[in-house]
């Protein structure tokens, strides 16, 4: 009884369901019996993943658009076909527009460029537009098919903004890898254009098929290892990319140093990437179309998923991506088109004409052309961003940066087209005004570093062997320390400061370890020797090392970091003594002055005599003179101009010939004892009784045997300045060295440290200076040449020399030193003469000055003392231009005072006074 009832109840049920509905499949045939129903043909795979998550997006955007708007009169009905390969997808488009009319065409996932130009070249036939929500490029351009129409970013856009955030990063260089299909070498071309338009150059194109193997992508992996770029553009699907970033991880290539960046073609697929691969991808960038997060897209989202449910779409359900937005949006146009065609009739709104090239009659339609009209003037919000179509393809918009850390991602900024990379973009999509949004957030790259990656390094070894020799003097240029617990060696010196400062302005990082050359501070070394191990040992070397021709035939220099040349040194001996000053004139021309001084007196005395006597009858006294002083009256007239002691013209004329002879006289003194304590006076000449000494090791003795042809016997090697300066002391004679050849920056540093004591002389051998040391045809020469002219002409150079060799050195003037140096000053000892003739007249002179107080009571000079205070004193004055009556003088005592007043037109020629 109980199951006749629940039987009952269950007819019920399905009666009651059955009239529902009825009832609401003909209130739904009765709402659209008015409506214009517009045929679009969508060719899909919908077995595939992406096949299913399209179609319900599709579905969704008719649905959810009819519903935002049921007053609309039209209405899209879309003729889905599936199509698994390119076949049934060129059948599916021949069966939408030939039998179901249709009057637009939605192409899903395409299998290449052959479907895309016959989808086209039937769009063209029949006026259709065929819409592409995945095609990022085409074949064809927009002159050759307009009615081929793309919803998607084109992919040049993006490979705009690629080389846009290299060019931010200030890489110079960059690998592509991407995958091997028509798509992957159009996209190649389109960044082959943007990274060249920013400077930046495409070092290596790697292709990798998708059917590729591991063993062969870890081949190629390994070649692009020893090579110097350091920058992977990765632009392949997420099938190829998982295995990609597993096998560089493996080879190394995803620590410290490396820089990965992916394209949208693996970015937007990121969560169906395994865990493994995700791991593998730690500090990889990437780049995306930027989503605005609206409330419509969240909300889309959400429903979406559930409805992913209940159609349990094929394969695992992942996260909603562009393409599927852009399937979105492209439903929602094509239908705002088709509202905005009025009217529409869409089976009487074609023809039918036979095709010129074809068999086949094509129903043309005259809906297509309007729609591809109203289409192309479309613009609103989708749930993708700004929907716009120029010239066929969704204009561009913002790109999102982020960095993929652990299984998850940090956005580090934007780029649009307007304003290139920012930071920060406000709520509408514009960037913000900002400075602060110029530079982009701080990146986790390969390896967990937080440095920027320089895109460049080594060549063929992952630590670059730097060779430096361990040697007992010259440790200024070099030195070395090695600590055996660690096994670490210490370098320090003026080439290692040279060496790290260039690597801070090379373009590419570079790890690199120290190896010692001579570790047992062995004598018997050489820097020829140790370049010899070039590339076997060593990638490189930096010592204090000459560039020279004969070593340029293995190894290859960068430019030199300091001033190149070979000097002699001497010592300083110059000619001086303590009668230095008497040198200028010979023997026989002190003789002739002496004599010339003498006979010049007696000249004087004859030419004076006469006027002597006639003024002696005019004198009142007798006349005294200071016994032996006229004999020097040429000198005392060449001191004292002013004092005119002649009063006969001839004696004047005498007098002045003999200024002139000695003024010629003076000024030829003058400039002989210039140019001798001026003038380097002394000449080194190689004879048998000389010793040169060089820097051990060096190639001083080849260059020395060779090009100077000075003989083997003669050369002494020395290690240190201290040895040099010992082996200068001694001198040939007693086990030394007379002279040293020696390059420039050695001999400033030894001239620097014993001052005056050596001095350079002769002229300076060209040589190439002091520079770094690699193997033939590497590429670090020219990257470390321009480092060391940015270094070396930089304003750390001279901190670099102050801290290597101390104060007094300068590499900015050569021959700074060897001016100081030669310019010495002048001491006592080259005067000593000249002070010993000076002090000896002095002393005779004070000697004759004292015999004041024993000269005759009665006679004494005007300046000496008078005999006693009460002795009676006479003015007498001798003039012979003065008529004195009576010719006497009344005598006057000590207490009168003669008045100068009395006197003034008188010429005196002698006071005396006398008792």
């Amino acid at each position: 009884m109980l199951k006749r009832i629940e039987c009952s109840r269950f007819f019920v049920m399905i009666h009651n369901f059955i009239i529902i509905l009825v009832f609401l499949i003909y209130n739904c045939c009765d709402s659209d019996a008015n409506k214009n129903v517009v045929g679009v043909g969508v060719v899909l795979d919908t077995n595939s993943n992406m096949g299913s998550m399209v179609d319900l997006c599709m579905r969704m955007a008719v649905s959810d658009f009819y519903a935002a708007h049921p007053n609309y009169t039209t209405r899209l009905n879309l003729h889905t076909k599936n199509a698994h390969t390119l076949l049934d997808a060129n059948f599916a488009v021949l069966e939408l527009v030939k039998q179901e009319e249709v009057s637009g065409l939605i192409l899903g996932p395409q299998h290449g460029s052959k479907q895309e130009i016959f989808a086209a070249a039937i769009g063209e036939t029949v006026c259709v537009p065929i819409v592409s929500f995945t095609a990022r490029s085409s074949a064809l351009s927009y002159e050759e098919n307009r009615y081929f129409v793309r919803t998607a970013l084109d992919e040049a856009v993006q490979a705009e903004a690629l080389a846009a955030i290299c060019k931010r990063f200030k890489w110079s260089e960059v690998v592509v890898l991407y995958e091997d299909t028509e798509y992957g070498h159009i996209f190649l071309s389109h960044a082959t254009k943007a990274f060249d338009d920013v400077g930046i150059e495409l070092a290596y194109t790697i292709s990798i098929s998708t059917s590729a193997d591991d063993s062969r992508i870890l081949k190629e992996l390994n070649k692009l290892k020893n090579k110097p770029t350091r920058v992977f553009l990765v632009h392949v699907g997420p099938v190829l990319g998982s295995r990609l970033f597993a096998i560089a991880n493996t080879a190394g290539m995803m620590k410290e140093g490396y820089a990965w960046v992916v394209t949208d073609s693996l970015s937007i697929f990121l969560d169906s990437v395994d865990s493994d691969a995700r791991d593998s991808m730690e500090g990889v960038l990437g780049i995306r179309p930027y989503l605005f997060a609206s409330e419509n897209l969240k909300s889309f989202q959400e429903r979406w998923k559930r409805n992913m449910l209940l159609d349990k779409a094929t394969g695992p359900i992942t996260e909603l991506n562009i393409h599927c937005l852009w399937a979105y949006d492209a439903v929602t146009a094509l239908a705002i088109a088709v509202e905005n065609i009025q009217p529409v009739n869409s089976r009487s709104d074609v023809n039918t004409r036979k095709y010129e090239t074809e068999n086949t009659d094509f129903k043309i339609s005259v809906l297509g052309p309007r729609l591809l009209r109203e289409l192309s003037n479309t613009k609103f919000r989708g749930l993708a961003g700004d929907f716009e179509l120029v010239d066929g393809k969704l204009k561009a918009s913002a790109f999102e940066i982020f960095n993929i850390i652990g299984n998850g991602e940090r956005k580090l900024g934007f780029w649009t087209l307007e304003r290139g990379v920012v930071r920060e973009l406000t709520a509408h999509g514009e960037p913000k005004n900002s400075t602060s949004t110029k530079e982009l957030k701080n990146v986790l790259w390969p390896g967990n570093s937080f440095t920027r990656p320089k895109g460049r390094s080594i060549l063929t070894t992952e630590y670059l062997r730097v060779g430096i020799p361990w040697k007992p003097g010259y440790i200024e240029f070099v030195d070395a320390e090695y600590f055996p617990g660690t096994k670490r060696v210490n370098a320090t010196g003026f080439c290692i400061g040279i060496f790290l400062a260039a690597l801070k302005v090379l373009p590419f990082s570079i790890e690199y370890d120290y190896y010692i050359y001579n570790d047992s501070l062995s004598s018997n070394w050489s820097y020829d020797s140790m370049l010899q191990k070039i590339p076997q040992e060593y990638d490189m070397v930096v010592a204090d090392m000459t560039i020279w021709a004969p070593r340029a035939e293995y190894v290859d220099f960068a430019l030199p970091y300091s001033e190149s040349g070979v000097v002699l040194v001497v010592k300083n001996k110059k000619p001086f003594s303590m009668w230095t000053f008497i040198t200028p004139f010979s023997w026989d021309l002190w003789v002739a002055i002496i004599v010339a001084c003498i006979l010049l007196r007696f000249a004087l005395y004859a030419s004076e005599l006469q006027i002597a006597d006639t003024s002696e009858e005019l004198a009142v006294g007798p006349r005294v003179e200071t016994p032996g002083m006229n004999h020097f009256y040429p000198i005392e007239f060449l001191v004292f101009p002013e004092r005119n002691r002649v009063s006969n013209n001839w004696s004047v004329f005498i007098l002045v010939c003999w200024g002139c002879m000695a003024f010629i006289l003076m000024q030829s003194f003058t400039a002989n004892l210039s140019a001798i304590l001026t003038v380097d006076q002394l000449h080194f000449d190689f004879s048998d009784d000389y010793y040169v000494g060089y820097h051990t090791g060096s190639f001083m003795k080849k260059f020395l045997m060779e090009q100077l042809r000075i003989s083997e016997s003669k050369l002494r090697p020395y290690k240190s300045n201290e040895e040099f300066n010992d082996a200068m002391s001694k001198g040939s004679k007693n086990g030394g060295i007379d002279a040293i050849f020696d390059e420039i920056p050695y001999m400033k540093l030894f001239l620097n440290r014993y001052k005056s004591r050596y001095k350079i002389v002769g002229p300076t051998y060209r040589t190439g200076g002091m520079g770094f040391a690699f193997p033939i045809g590497s590429p670090l020469v020219s990257h470390f040449s321009k480092a060391i002219l940015n270094v070396t002409q930089g304003p750390n150079m001279n901190s670099l020399e102050l801290e290597s060799f101390g104060p007094g050195y300068s590499s900015q003037d050569p021959l700074s030193s060897v001016i100081s140096q030669g310019a010495s000053g002048l001491t006592f000892h080259e005067f000593g003469g000249l002070f010993i003739i000076t002090g000896t007249l002095i002393a005779v002179a004070l000697i004759y000055s004292k015999r004041a107080a024993f000269w005759p009571p009665n006679v004494c000079p005007l300046w000496g003392p008078p005999s006693n205070e009460d002795s009676t004193h006479a003015l007498v004055v001798e003039d012979d231009a003065v008529d004195i009556p009576n010719n006497t003088i009344e005598p006057v005592r000590h207490d009168h005072r003669v008045e100068l007043s009395d006197l003034r037109d008188i010429s005196v020629r002698g006071v005396y006074l006398y008792d």
